[in-house]
């Protein structure tokens, strides 16, 4: 299949997920409450309402948003041409939001339909499947402004991008299988999806710094 095919494919399916969220909030509107459950603490409790307007179209609309935001960074990025080489790995990475956010919002109807579930839990399989596609595309991706681990050290080489985008890809993907693994371990998931979360989001940026001294050397 032609990279232009997969393209089209790719966001035609991003632009049918957001018009049925649409779908979905003007369908369930008049029968959801006239305040919504819209956030939930660690524990997956209640511990926040909107009116049912935003309850049913914020997520929609924060999607579209983030969406035009992603389509954009491919055009303004001064390293544009970079984009362009893991553009099939960025544009299945959008897709992978939008189905995530979309996941999170079905979650959120069904709650205030008088579901009842552990919002957190509910969350958790979701949010690991993210993390390893995040990893695979944190391996594949070349130096550029927008997308991947920018720090100082990894935008000024090649060779550090590299060396940190690999590193950072393993451990997304070690994240995203512990988080998994932490659908079993009850009140503390959180806790550690928070840790794992932090891990790979951070020692990639120490990584990159000392990186960088040891290609000055």
């Amino acid at each position: 299949m032609k990279i232009s095919k997969r393209f089209t494919y790719i966001h035609a399916a991003i632009v049918a997920i957001i018009l049925m969220s649409f779908a979905l909030g003007i369908y369930y509107y008049p029968q959801m409450s006239a305040k919504m459950a819209s956030h939930w603490n660690a524990a997956g409790e209640v511990d926040g309402y909107m009116t049912k307007f935003w309850g049913l179209f914020l997520m929609p609309i924060i999607t579209v948003v983030m969406y035009l935001m992603f389509l954009m960074i491919p055009k303004i990025d001064p390293l544009k041409k970079n984009i362009a080489k893991f553009r099939i790995w960025f544009d299945w990475f959008v897709l992978m939001i939008i189905i995530f956010f979309f996941y999170i919002y079905i979650l959120s109807l069904l709650f205030n339909l008088g579901h009842t579930f552990n919002m957190t839990y509910a969350m958790l399989p979701a949010l690991g499947v993210l993390f390893i596609f995040i990893g695979q595309m944190l391996e594949h991706a070349e130096r550029n402004w927008f997308i991947g681990i920018r720090t100082p050290w990894t935008l000024s080489s090649d060779t550090v991008w590299k060396k940190t985008h690999m590193l950072g890809g393993k451990l997304f993907k070690a994240a995203g299988v512990l988080i998994f693994l932490t659908i079993a371990l009850g009140k503390f998931a959180f806790w550690i999806v928070i840790f794992a979360a932090l891990w790979a989001g951070l020692y990639p940026v120490v990584y990159s710094y000392f990186e960088y001294q040891k290609l000055k050397k």
